[in-house]
């Protein structure tokens, strides 16, 4: 069986970060980011800039996109829901935005408080000014169910995505699980519906939650769609404030177990990333999910007591 490589982007430091309520110290966070890079993560999205009132995690991220920055080889994302984040972000030196918004007209009104053709209109304009150097992401929440609607179908995706055409050209799509309600046979529907919609040079990406334990088989219906590119958080940590009832990412230690097994290459040290993860699932206030971490750990305790 032919087999493609696949990236793996970290997304624990904002989305595993962003429901905590207590503050971690920024010292923590950026330590936490330079362990992940040492265990091998290339790609990562170490923060957001949102509003400090709404999120107020992320009120460090102009310190924590310096620190990452300074790590070789890193390509640093982050998260941005309007343009006036977008360009917030670019002052402080972001050079990879992910713009979000969402599917789900009630979500996307609960998130930014605009509806999703106003954010569209609104990605459109800003990939089309953005400066040289600077390159863009398209999160596409809740294009699978939402926490207000319940499922999406994929016509609205459709309808969303033709309405965003200028804007794709060159940029990745990526379409989010937000709720982890999700299904494998949907996701690998989806995938399949939209590619006839998208435009030349657009890539595509997928995000999954483990609320219903579905998150690698997810990912798994994704990859055999097509998909090569798979957020993820260590730890499992994860769930959106903006989506009542949503858990942690999949794990990215699930998922670089699973592919390294099926003769999938990563890149990532998974000794190295679980260690992280253990010390993340710490943090006063997480909630750390995912099965390798304690699969291992009760493995490794079997063969101390032989």
């Amino acid at each position: 069986m032919t087999t493609r490589n696949v990236q793996i982007v970290e997304v624990g430091p904002r989305d595993g970060f962003q429901p905590i309520e207590q503050a971690i110290p920024t010292e923590r966070k950026i330590d936490l980011v330079a362990r992940l890079h040492a265990a091998g993560i290339r790609r990562m999205e170490a923060t957001a800039f949102v509003s400090p009132r709404a999120v107020p995690q992320m009120a460090d991220a102009a310190e924590v996109l310096d620190a990452a920055h300074r790590l070789e080889g890193l390509d640093t994302q982050v998260l941005v829901p309007t343009r006036r984040y977008a360009e917030q972000a670019i002052g402080q030196g972001a050079r990879h935005l992910a713009f979000v918004l969402s599917a789900s007209a009630a979500h996307n009104r609960n998130n930014v408080r605009r509806s999703p053709e106003e954010s569209a209109d609104e990605f459109v304009e800003l990939a089309g000014a953005l400066p040289a150097g600077v390159r863009i992401r398209l999160n596409l929440a809740t294009a699978f169910d939402c926490p207000f609607e319940g499922r999406i179908e994929p016509a609205q995706v459709i309808e969303l995505i033709d309405r965003l055409q200028h804007g794709l050209p060159g940029v990745e799509l990526c379409l989010c699980d937000t709720t982890g309600r999700t299904t494998p046979d949907a996701v690998s529907g989806l995938f399949d519906a939209i590619g006839p919609h998208l435009p030349d040079g657009c890539t595509v990406a997928f995000h999954g939650h483990d609320t219903y334990g579905l998150g690698v088989a997810n990912a798994l219906a994704a990859y055999h769609a097509g998909v090569d590119v798979f957020d993820a958080s260590f730890g499992g940590l994860g769930g959106c404030p903006f989506a009542p009832g949503a858990t942690g990412n999949v794990a990215t230690e699930d998922l670089v177990w699973t592919f390294e097994r099926m003769g999938i290459p990563t890149g990532i040290d998974l000794d190295a990333l679980i260690d992280a993860a253990t010390d993340a699932a710490t943090i006063p206030g997480a909630c750390p999910g995912g099965r390798v971490r304690t699969a291992l750990a009760a493995a490794r305790g079997r063969e101390s007591s032989l």
